[in-house]
């Protein structure tokens, strides 16, 4: 009977760190994608210091980094902070939670 629950234990465990690592890597990618996307940021953010106006577009993509940058400030809150890197699986287990929520019907969408 020990040997079984050993056996059962050892499997779940097994399980349970794929499932941490897949999640991780996920999520590795995605924060990558996104900080790769927001690499035209900082030549934008300089146009004022350097006495050029920003046009409407400038604007729009501006408006499109930083709602890329408030959708990864939970990692890097997490990346942050002292001893918090072992607290990224559960950062990712909960963004990924949220991501996957059922979203409200649209108004006026065919339903």
């Amino acid at each position: 009977m020990g040997l079984s629950r050993v056996t059962k234990l050892r499997a779940a465990s097994v399980v349970a760190y794929r499932s941490i690592r897949d999640l991780t890597e996920r999520e590795k990618k995605h924060l990558l994608s996104e900080i790769i996307q927001v690499k035209g940021l900082m030549p934008l953010l300089m146009k004022p210091r350097n006495r050029q106006r920003w046009t409407v577009e400038d604007r729009a993509e501006l408006r499109m980094h930083l709602r890329r940058l408030s959708g990864i400030s939970p990692y890097l809150i997490v990346l942050a902070l002292p001893g918090s890197f072992l607290m990224l699986p559960a950062l990712a287990w909960w963004l990924d939670r949220r991501r996957n929520r059922k979203r409200p019907p649209e108004l006026g969408a065919p339903g």
